[in-house]
């Protein structure tokens, strides 16, 4: 595969030669792993150009021992990109926030009411440039298919392939787009893997304070509880982790 150009009005030659692959509904995936770690980072690269978003795509033994790949053997939801705009994500993380979990004492110093959505982050980097970096190290690292998606903005990718790793706790993929949408504006947190159930974001200005840190825990909490339920301590505790933390993971498995 080339990468051309998909911007309305870009008529540059195609600008990028890609390792084979193919289109499995709306993202276009190698067949292999990427051998070339920087390959990624020259997509992240191209993006203003081509229009394609690069995701790294995790190896999953879950699929791979029954020769299986979830990208074709596991349903998706319809795509919804063209309504990511209409969700409002303060008022989506606010549906979300779960108070069943005890009699309140673990959502302190919080209550029952979902505190809002954390203050911007003063923004010191180039989110692309941190996220193609990052995602070339994490493609160094373990093996990872290059997947690519025309995409106005990386946050959309999710609510434009109709992908359903959230599926266990909701079914709004455009909702979910909307979070990280709000997360690029705000911290530069830019989707970097997608998996079958699980998502990594590069972040180029996270907190760096924990009281600054304890709000954007509470909107992890409610993005994605299972991820925060499998971190031990509290909230105060999680938010610890997240000051100056450069990777998001969210998984839903």
């Amino acid at each position: 595969m080339t990468i051309a150009p998909f911007r309305p009005g870009v008529g540059a030659p195609p600008v990028q030669t890609l390792p084979p692959g193919r289109w499995h509904g709306r993202i276009w995936v190698s067949d292999e792993p990427l051998a070339r770690p920087e390959r990624y980072l020259s997509c992240v690269a191209e993006y203003d150009r081509s229009g394609l978003w690069p995701v790294l795509i995790p190896h999953d033994q879950r699929f791979a021992a029954r020769g299986e790949d979830w990208l074709d053997d596991r349903g998706r939801l319809a795509p919804a990109g063209h309504r990511v705009a209409a969700a409002d994500p303060e008022a989506v993380l606010a549906r979300w926030w779960d108070t069943s979990c005890c009699d309140g004492a673990c959502l302190r110093p919080f209550g029952t009411r979902f505190p809002g959505l954390a203050k911007r982050s003063h923004r010191r980097s180039d989110p692309l440039a941190e996220a193609g970096n990052t995602g070339s190290i994490l493609a160094a690292r373990a093996p990872h298919r290059l997947g690519l998606v025309q995409a106005e903005r990386p946050a959309d990718v999710p609510a434009l392939i109709g992908w359903t790793g959230m599926i266990k706790s909701t079914d709004q993929v455009a909702e979910l787009s909307a979070v990280l949408r709000s997360w690029e504006d705000r911290f530069g947190a830019t989707l970097v893997t997608l998996g079958f159930d699980a998502v990594e974001l590069s972040v180029s200005a996270p907190p760096k304070t924990h009281a600054r840190a304890l709000t954007v825990a509470a909107e992890h909490r409610a993005f994605s509880l299972p991820t925060y339920l499998a971190q031990p301590g509290n909230l105060r505790e999680y938010a610890a982790t997240l000051v100056q933390s450069r990777r998001w993971r969210f998984s839903w498995a």
